[in-house]
């Protein structure tokens, strides 16, 4: 396996990194090799899924404009309910 330092991390970052290692219960170096695997997509780790990632970026702009026109509606204000 290659080796990586990673140099000038900063202390937000660090700090960051170190409360989801903990909140995982796992290692600084896990935690991290986790992150960078979910990111990428190359993670074995299904920590979280809930279906939607592959909807992601799917609409035409056809489709946004349909869904626009459709719920237009709900921009309206109803002058009788804010009196």
């Amino acid at each position: 396996m290659k080796q990586i330092t990673i140099r000038g991390v900063p202390q937000e970052i660090a700090n960051a990194l170190v409360k989801e290692k903990k909140r995982r219960g796992t290692s600084l170096n896990q935690t991290i090799l986790d992150l960078l695997g979910q990111h990428f997509g190359i993670s074995n780790d299904s920590l979280f899924d809930n279906g939607l990632s592959k909807l992601a970026g799917t609409w035409s702009k056809a489709d946004l404009r349909e869904f626009e026109k459709n719920t237009s509606i709900f921009n309206a204000i109803d002058q009788e309910v804010w009196k």
